[in-house]
């Protein structure tokens, strides 16, 4: 399982993304409440962050091509920096005093630029650092150190931020994305194999990039299955889980829901770093199911001694997708072609959140809060068994999960 950790260009890649995910989890909570000491207002809240996601989602397709053409490690630090850049705008500006809606709409939407390059960048560039034989045990360490550092960032960012002031959580995480800058600047890795510029123009790579995506079955279909289920998903936990927890467990109990959650994904993480099956992706998908638990909970047993050990398992089948998932992609797809696959599945796996989030409230307002979320569970049921229909997820195969011994850094043989 630690056969990952002997490479020094993973271990590289793992402090960085750790570092940068930790301040991540302090931001939005850092974010929210300065917007709100601001004006107090939810709407300019919403657009704060809305700019954010709005520009992360236009700009993602071009982050896949560029992570395509250029050396990966150059992408992470040049989106790391501009990120440090906006961020620290955003503490200089709430730190004194000056900052107002427009402007912080303005930096978010850079913000939201900078994500976009950075993801099918990160993802990619696993493959470049990891040998086949120990992607999957290295997907799950890089899964893990991402859940650990939300689990430990959160908690400590919102006190901080209670004993402070929000402008220094931004700052925080300004200064995150600076050294995992520079980590990523240490992690030299050469351009993608085949990536060479061929002359095309951007549509042309968006439109040989998209070729691609449908001519792989397992791949449109599982995407196609999270834009439902990420809809669904976001609606259940983020707008009426909140609202129904208000009116039976509490706000405070609510918390213990989802850390129970995120602590189901620390533990799957590790169960998944054991794992040896030879249809892993198929594994992943059957584990998607899980994620429609905790809508039926809420709907059907909102008491906390149901909720926890729900949320937490739901939490350990989750990550089994998601390393199955990054092993499969990683395995399956061309390397010149890898970063607009990224681009591609997280383009629809993110695009209707918002809608999903937007409609949920009007329909509970009809039907009523736990039949919505009994509709919604139902909805993931749905979406998790259309994702076993075409032949691909059912059979495609994972490579050989006999983990070889890294040779970068040897390790010397026992006496």
């Amino acid at each position: 399982m630690a056969s990952p950790l002997r490479l020094h260009k993973f271990r590289l890649l793992l402090s960085a993304r750790v570092i940068n995910t930790f301040g991540s989890a302090v931001a939005p909570i850092a974010l929210a409440f300065a917007v709100l000491d601001l004006t107090g207002s939810a709407t300019d809240l919403g657009l704060v962050v809305g700019t954010r996601m709005i520009l992360n989602v236009i700009f993602l397709l071009y982050g896949g091509i560029i992570a395509d053409r250029l050396p990966r490690h150059l992408i992470l630090v040049g989106s790391s920096a501009l990120s440090a850049l906006t961020q620290g705008a955003i503490a200089a500006l709430i730190l004194t005093h000056s900052a107002t809606i427009p402007l912080l709409v303005a930096l978010a939407a850079v913000n939201g630029v900078s994500a976009a390059l950075t993801g099918p960048a990160s993802g990619a560039i696993v493959t470049q650092v990891l040998p086949a034989e120990c992607r999957q045990q290295g997907n799950a360490i890089l899964r893990f150190g991402h859940t650990s550092a939300m689990v430990v960032g959160a908690p400590l960012g919102g006190l901080a931020i209670a004993y402070t002031s929000p402008g220094w959580g931004v700052a925080a995480d300004a200064m995150t994305f600076a050294i995992s800058g520079a980590l990523f600047a240490i992690l030299k890795v050469a351009p993608a194999p085949a990536a060479a510029d061929r002359g095309e123009s951007t549509f042309a790579q968006l439109r040989t990039g998209w070729r691609e995506f449908i001519a792989r079955d397992w791949l449109w279909s599982v995407v196609l299955g999270f834009m439902v289920m990420n809809a669904a998903g976001s609606a259940a936990l983020m707008v009426l889980g909140p609202v129904l927890a208000k009116d039976t467990i509490g706000v405070k109990s609510w918390g213990l829901v989802l850390g129970a959650e995120t602590a189901g994904m620390a533990v799957g993480a590790l169960i998944a770093m054991r794992l040896r099956v030879r249809r892993l992706l198929l594994l992943g998908v059957v584990c998607t199911s899980s994620m429609a638990l905790i809508p039926f909970a809420l709907a059907f047993a909102p008491r906390l001694v149901v909720l926890v050990p729900v949320a937490f398992f739901a939490g350990v089948c989750i990550e089994q997708f998601g390393v199955a998932w990054e092993t499969t992609m990683q395995e399956h797809v061309p390397e010149d072609m890898l970063a607009r696959m990224y681009s591609y599945d997280m383009l629809g796996s993110f695009m209707a959140i918002p809608i999903g989030q937007m409609t949920a409230g009007p329909i509970a307002d009809v039907a009523g809060i736990s039949p919505t979320l009994a509709g919604l569970g139902a909805v993931m049921v749905v979406a998790a068994l259309a994702m076993l229909i075409p032949r691909g997820v059912r059979t495609l195969r994972t490579a050989q999960h006999t983990v070889k011994k890294a040779t970068e850094e040897p390790v010397p043989a026992a006496i």
